[in-house]
């Protein structure tokens, strides 16, 4: 099966069970081996006490990139260490666009850098996450077929 339609099936199945990434709204755009691009509108409910995204909505945007990327070849794989930064405040109504790809990938552990950008393409936050590859298929019978 090609990477980048084992990638898909493999998002799908994660979403189906993500109930947190259902409640933000994320829509999944594009998924690729070792990539992903999903987006969300921030609410009304994901503001903090400022009237501004609360970091961990936007945290919770730029993970779930993380995680649909790195699980994208069907092994199941979790964080080791991630960091994030906030260069700019999201606003109610800012659709928010996170972007992960894969920097680096050994045979058990990957890097990858996350851009969460708002519909004006102005960053919003920059996520870095190291995970860990486990030997488990994420969905049994599609990763076999790979």
């Amino acid at each position: 099966m090609d990477k980048d339609v084992l990638a898909q099936k493999v998002v799908n199945s994660m979403m189906e069970t993500d109930y947190f990434s259902q409640w933000m709204g994320v829509k999944v755009l594009s998924v690729k081996d070792g990539y992903s691009k999903i987006q969300m509108t921030l609410r009304k409910e994901m503001l903090n006490g400022f009237g501004i995204a609360h970091g961990g909505v936007t945290f919770a945007l730029a993970d779930s990139a993380f995680a649909f990327a790195c699980n994208s070849d069907g092994k199941i794989t979790v964080a080791l260490d991630v960091s994030i930064s906030f260069p700019k405040a999201g606003k109610e109504g800012d659709i928010l666009t996170a972007e992960a790809k894969q920097i680096n990938k050994t045979n058990r552990t990957g890097l990858y850098l996350i851009e969460v950008k708002n519909q004006r393409e102005e960053l919003v936050a920059l996520f870095k996450g190291t995970c860990y590859k486990t030997e488990k298929d994420l969905i049994p019978k599609v990763a076999s077929n790979a």
